[in-house]
């Protein structure tokens, strides 16, 4: 991977694939957008369309917004358009959902959230049935448990 943004190298781009795509699917998605981004600069679109297909299907997945950005950025530049395919927290839960959701999860019943947000422990209650409803989940521990919020 570094061999290839330093030498300007297309095997050494091809050879980064090959290693990181079993292994550790963040790096492969970075390696392919380097990989899409190089083709796009030399002029060849239609491979660099490949490459940076892969790399923003799967940023988005992964809830990598700036790097799904920065492929669909690129995608634009050859011509093609993109939608965003994120299934990120953030897309789904409102702002006041979301700091609920992290006071809750840090511990907070909803009397300390209530007191800290200045809303009333009901307001608070109803945000967390929605918070739930939205993350098909059932309880505060499983709040706790979802990487995604934190």
């Amino acid at each position: 991977y570094a061999r290839a943004l330093v030498n300007d190298d297309e095997d050494a781009y091809r050879e980064a694939l090959s290693l990181l795509t079993p292994g550790n699917p963040v790096w492969a998605a970075r390696a392919h957008l380097i990989y899409g981004e190089w083709l796009r600069r030399q002029g060849r679109r239609r491979d660099a369309r490949t490459e940076l297909r892969l790399a923003h299907e799967a940023f988005s997945s992964f809830g990598a917004e700036a790097f799904a950005g920065r492929a669909a950025a690129e995608l634009r530049a050859t011509g093609e358009q993109t939608r965003s395919r994120s299934t990120d927290t953030a897309e789904t839960l409102t702002v006041q959902e979301i700091h609920i959701a992290r006071l809750v999860a840090d511990g907070a019943t909803s009397k300390e959230v209530a007191a800290k947000l200045f809303l009333s422990p009901r307001t608070v209650d109803a945000h967390l049935r929605n918070i739930f409803r939205k993350l098909s989940i059932n309880s505060r521990r499983q709040l706790r448990d979802l990487p995604a919020i934190r």
